[in-house]
């Protein structure tokens, strides 16, 4: 939370008293992604106050504000920036309204921005007329585009505005952040009446307004934090102290703390989506028990063929499984014995999803289980050669792993075969190049851009129909025919598609094809 809005907005004062009415000597780099900036010595009271500094860390893995008391600039590898504002005097520093990003507002109009935006941090110059002139890290070309005044945000935060917005404070409040959602979910899960919740949300605000600040650690990272979570390691009542003292705990990391944060971080996160799947597939399960069988329908249908008139689409019939009328979807051009033996084809494919999913389930709950042990094994280890020698001995590197067709592309899962979407025109090519083979099937929306669709292969088995509709029908929804009543779909083995030198990202040339007609469908 050290970026967080409302410590910046106690920050912005703190800083105020000490740069009013100093002048800005320089700022010099002379480190990758560090700049240093340096206020002048000023007589306050006939005593002279020393210079005040800004060290700016503004990596992409870490952007952080500190205030050393002293710095030596080096002789060599060292440049000047910002030179357009060289013995101009500080006029204020505020934060800008509901925005991570501070002023240092000069007397000539010109301003000084630190854009405390995660990883895209970045300090800004803007000329008088709040035009950005100047960046830091030019890498993020869209801070150019930047003004003084979109940089102030103003939303309405009442609790008329809460009742609007269905009670959900998000809207309302963008920068809380992780951290204080997280504690607020917890906090207002024991309350319905929406004025109950937003005293919670108004007294958790008298929290991010006022001191202390808390030096925490938070799953072994240190933490500056405004609320009183995970294990506290000071408090703070000065802003620019607590953001030195976070600084210094920050980089003084061991390479064991690092490392076992890491580690622990990246195996939370998959016992989460792990956690997420097991929830959903089970939802997918009862909805698949509890929802009319297909085989069911069939027998419908066949026990009222005398009174099902031809090129019918749908009809009510007498569900003698429920003793309740049903309606019945039917496709007009086949006979209501066809409709039936489709209804029968399709609940054969029903058993085997079915099957698929308690196969899947199973699998899931092992490698939650082995998830939960490797936590807690890591937790306990202390040694870093012993942390690395478990990482490597249980195959948990996963820098050294190649990405799987899960990560990379959209996946679908039906009627047990796996669908795989690309999701731009290079991750097309990595699809349709790397991870199809031969005998895969390969589908595409006709003469306009979009996904690649990939069907994998089970060897033996034909692909069946309902299958290469239902990927037709996602090739159709992730293309530029997405809105048109029914899109062609050409669909062809992998082994019909080849991408010639000089094609562009995406497009290939497809020797052999046949193309289906559907409505444009999502997962």
């Amino acid at each position: 939370m050290h970026q967080n809005y409302y410590f910046l907005k106690q920050l912005a004062p703190a800083l105020h008293q000490q740069l009013a009415g100093k002048t800005f000597i320089e700022a010099f780099s002379q480190e990758k992604d560090e700049i240093i900036l340096v206020f002048d010595a000023s007589v306050n009271d006939e005593n002279l106050v020393d210079p005040f500094f800004i060290k700016a860390t503004l990596r992409s893995n870490f952007a952080c504000l500190s205030f050393p008391d002293s710095f030596d600039r080096a002789r060599r590898n060292s440049v000047n920036l910002f030179t357009d504002f060289q013995n101009q005097k500080v006029d204020f520093v505020a934060v800008y309204l509901n925005e991570r990003a501070i002023q240092v507002s000069f007397e000539d109009g010109k301003k000084l921005v630190f854009k405390l935006f995660g990883n895209r941090s970045n300090l800004i110059a803007l000329n008088n007329e709040g035009i950005t002139t100047q960046l830091f890290n030019n890498k993020l070309p869209a801070d150019k585009s930047i003004t003084d005044s979109s940089l102030d945000r103003n939303i309405d935060q009442s609790f008329e505005a809460f009742v609007e917005h269905n009670e959900r404070y998000e809207a309302l409040f963008p920068t809380f952040g992780k951290l204080v959602n997280a504690f607020l979910a917890e906090k207002l899960q024991d309350f319905n009446n929406a004025k109950d919740k937003w005293e919670v949300i108004q007294q958790t605000l008298k929290k991010l307004n006022a001191p202390p600040y808390y030096l925490t650690k938070i799953e072994l990272i240190p933490t500056l934090s405004l609320l009183p979570t995970g294990e506290i390691i000071t408090e703070y009542n000065d802003p620019i102290e607590a953001l030195n003292g976070f600084y210094l705990a920050y980089i003084r990391l061991s390479g064991i703390e690092k490392e076992k944060a890491e580690i622990l971080r990246m195996l939370r996160k998959r016992l989460t989506q792990t956690e997420n799947y097991l929830e959903n597939t089970f939802k997918k399960l009862v909805e698949l028990e509890e929802a009319t069988k297909n085989d069911e329908i069939g027998n419908i249908i066949m026990a009222n063929l005398h009174i099902i008139p031809e090129r019918t689409e749908r009809m009510e019939l007498f569900d003698f499984y429920r003793d309740q009328p049903i309606v019945v979807k039917l496709k007009k051009d086949l006979t209501a014995q066809k409709n039936a033996e489709g209804y029968y084809r399709k609940a054969k494919n029903e058993k085997i999803e079915f099957g698929r999913l308690n196969d899947s389930l199973t699998a899931r709950e092992i490698e939650k289980a082995n998830l939960s042990k490797h936590l807690t094994q890591i937790e306990a280890i202390e040694s870093l050669r012993e942390l690395r020698n478990y990482i490597k001995t249980n195959g948990l590197d996963q820098t050294k792993v190649p990405a799987t067709a899960t990560e990379l592309f959209k996946k679908v899962e039906f009627m047990g075969y796996t669908i795989l979407i690309g999701r731009n025109a290079k991750n097309n090519d990595v699809l349709t190049k790397q991870f199809a083979s031969k005998d895969d099937l390969w589908l595409h929306a006709k003469d306009v851009t979009g996904s690649h669709v990939v069907i994998k292969n089970q060897p033996g088995r034909n692909f069946p129909t309902l299958v290469i509709e239902r990927a037709a029908e996602l090739a159709a929804f992730y293309s530029k025919r997405k809105n048109d009543s029914l899109c062609p779909v050409i669909y062809t083995p992998k082994k019909f598609v080849r991408k010639p030198k000089g094609l562009p990202d995406g497009a290939v040339v497809v020797d052999k094809e046949n193309v289906l007609m559907v409505e444009a469908k999502g997962e």
